[in-house]
């Protein structure tokens, strides 16, 4: 008889793949709790500064350009058509000099009518005053004639009284010479009061039309000098500059049509960041670095208002200017706030806008590694900036732009 014998487990598969499973979740875990590569950093690519004691002078720098301090626009005063340039921009021109010539038809026929509308209104004022004053010669003989009848008509009621008496005219007639010289006094009262209000009035209708003279003059005075500026000239003695209108051009009224600038008399405006204006003043020393030579100065006018992130700064100029100093030139200045007596300061780092909180990374006494560390920053400068905390003296530090490894709090340097 067959005996059923039952097969003995083996576990030995078992326990490899539990085996295997415990190394795949212990290195799992072990890849977890490591650091992340440290990320390198060629030192040639990276500027590296020194924490440093000691006294700065604090600047601000900005780009700018040479201006004329006097610049006299010239502009049409009048639509017109250029016939002839007589002179050209660059040229040195003076006082009085003829720079251009002008035409307009209708300015000429506008003048005309403007002088004889003046005439006219000239004779209109002769007219009113013989008028006037002949009405008052008429009005005054008026009265005289009113007043010999007024006697007259008296006269001849105290005579018509006497008669009544006497007997010898009846008294309807001693009444009505009476009722006449009542009338005449009445007419000489209301004449002489006729003859004084033309009087007053006399002198304000003389003023109105005066008046309308005077005003009529000063439009022909103006059409005038509109068609005198027909003829450009030089209001001052000077360079001409932006003169490139061409003959047979029409200029409408109002166009810049050249300026003159004295060249000798120059200043620096320069464009400092806002974020740097706020400290600048007048009458602060200035350094202006023309490309070929440098010219000191001080500021002039601080503009009260910032454009495109910068604020316009306006330097005059001491001294002679050198060789190549012509208006429009691009130039570089310097000015100098203030001195910083015995402060800690550094290179100032790219990342950096200016004063407060940030991080830059430290290197360690072999300058292998490079570690983040926040430091709090005072008042800058052009190239240097204030260390209020964070940094001590003798520390290096990366003042290269470290954006791209923002996520990182240490670089290998290499």
């Amino acid at each position: 008889m067959d005996i059923i014998r039952t097969p003995t487990k083996s576990y030995k598969r078992q326990i490899i793949i539990g085996a295997a499973i415990t190394v795949v979740v212990l290195v799992t875990v072990a890849l977890t709790r490591l650091d992340p590569a440290v990320p390198t950093v060629q030192s040639a690519a990276v500027v590296i500064d020194t924490v440093k004691q000691g006294d700065v002078v604090r600047e601000v720098r900005g780009p700018g350009t040479l201006v004329p301090e006097h610049i006299r626009w010239i502009t049409a005063q009048a639509s017109a058509r250029v016939e002839r340039v007589n002179t050209e921009s660059g040229s040195a021109v003076k006082a009085g000099d003829l720079l251009l010539e002008l035409s307009n038809p209708d300015l000429q026929i506008q003048t005309m009518q403007a002088e004889q509308q003046v005439q006219q209104a000239q004779i209109d004022l002769i007219n009113l005053r013989t008028n006037l004053r002949s009405a008052i010669l008429t009005q005054e003989g008026t009265v005289a004639s009113t007043r010999t009848q007024y006697v007259s008509s008296s006269q001849e009621a105290r005579a018509a009284d006497s008669l009544v008496r006497m007997g010898l005219v009846p008294a309807f007639e001693a009444t009505n010479r009476k009722a006449s010289a009542e009338e005449f006094t009445t007419r000489v009262r209301v004449e002489q009061e006729r003859l004084s209000l033309m009087r007053q009035a006399i002198d304000s209708q003389i003023a109105v039309q005066a008046s309308r003279v005077v005003q009529l003059r000063a439009i022909a005075d103006n059409q005038q000098a509109r068609l005198r500026s027909l003829q450009v000239r030089a209001p001052d003695a000077g360079v001409l500059q932006e003169l490139t209108l061409q003959l047979g051009q029409w200029v409408p009224e109002g166009t810049t049509l050249a300026k003159v600038v004295q060249p000798g008399q120059l200043k620096a405006v320069l464009r400092i960041p806002e974020s740097q204006a706020k400290d600048v003043q007048l009458g602060q020393r200035a350094s202006i670095d023309t490309r070929n030579g440098l010219v000191s100065g001080k500021v002039m006018r601080k503009d009260p208002s910032a454009q495109g992130g910068s604020v316009t700064i306006d330097v005059a100029l001491d001294g002679a200017l050198p060789s190549g100093a012509v208006p429009d030139l691009s130039v570089d200045g310097t000015i100098v706030i203030d001195r910083m007596a015995n402060v800690r300061y550094s290179g100032r780092p790219t990342s950096s806008a200016g004063s407060g909180t940030t991080s830059v990374f430290r290197l360690d006494a072999d300058g292998s590694i490079a570690v983040r560390v926040p430091v709090t920053l005072g008042r800058s400068s052009v190239n240097t900036i204030e260390i209020l905390n964070g940094l001590s003296v003798g520390d290096r530090i990366i003042l290269s732009d470290m954006s791209s490894y923002a996520n990182v709090n240490r670089v290998r340097i290499k």
